[in-house]
């Protein structure tokens, strides 16, 4: 059974997609304790995160990252996600997946040169929605506020700041959390309430069929 943990970044750099040691050893920690809630073996996998607006392959950053986590386990495997595509003629969005390795292509003895190796994977579709991912997307709109609170508070140990400036980073920070709340938020809660609808619409069909059922086996002889 797969599990998500979402964690915040370690490096704030837009091109940079990082976890700190620290949170890949609650990682680690996480999955021990659902082995034995569970009774079954678990580990982490590996490490995902999106590319929006951008193309699905990794960048050179990302094949580096993703080496570095193979020293320590030479199993683990990255997944990107490109999102927010459009297409400009029909306008509907579409969206990719990869899941990759690096190798290092460069002669002993020389610097590491590392390329993506393509990895397998096999989506399996379902109609429903597991406990553990829909509480990842309840749990993203805090860890994003947090991130920008976090940002903010570094503004506090800023000697000497006027008024103007505090109140320019005060409205920064509100702006930054208006605009997630417009972005993720709000678009999550409608899908969720709409995700509400279809379940119910699903269970009136299933009461219908139970009822044509229980009428059948009260017919047999």
């Amino acid at each position: 059974m797969p599990y998500q943990q979402k964690m915040k970044k370690s490096d704030k750099r837009k091109d940079r997609v990082e976890i700190s040691p620290e949170q890949l050893s609650n990682a680690a920690i996480q999955a021990e304790i659902l082995s034995h809630e569970l009774g079954r073996p678990m580990r982490v996998l590996g490490w995902y995160h999106s590319h929006p607006h951008i193309t699905v392959w990794p960048s050179h950053v990302d094949v580096r990252t993703q080496a570095m986590y193979q020293l320590m386990d030479e199993c683990f495997v990255g997944v990107i996600f490109s999102v927010f595509n459009e297409d400009k003629k029909t306008k509907q969005h579409h969206m990719q997946i990869t899941c990759f390795q690096s190798t290092n292509s460069s002669p002993e003895g020389e610097p590491p040169q590392y390329e993506r190796v393509a990895v397998p994977l096999y989506i399996i579709r379902t109609n429903y929605l597991h406990q553990e991912n829909m509480q990842s997307l309840v749990t993203l709109p805090s860890i994003l506020t947090d991130e920008e609170f976090e940002a903010y508070s570094h503004t506090f140990n800023v000697k000497n700041t006027n008024f103007v400036s505090r109140l320019q980073n005060s409205a920064v920070f509100t702006k930054s959390v208006c605009h997630l709340m417009h972005v993720q938020t709000g678009p999550l809660m409608g899908s969720l309430e709409n995700r509400v609808i279809q379940n119910k619409w699903r269970i009136e069909e299933l009461q219908q069929k139970k009822t044509q059922l229980e009428q059948r086996l009260r017919e047999l002889p």
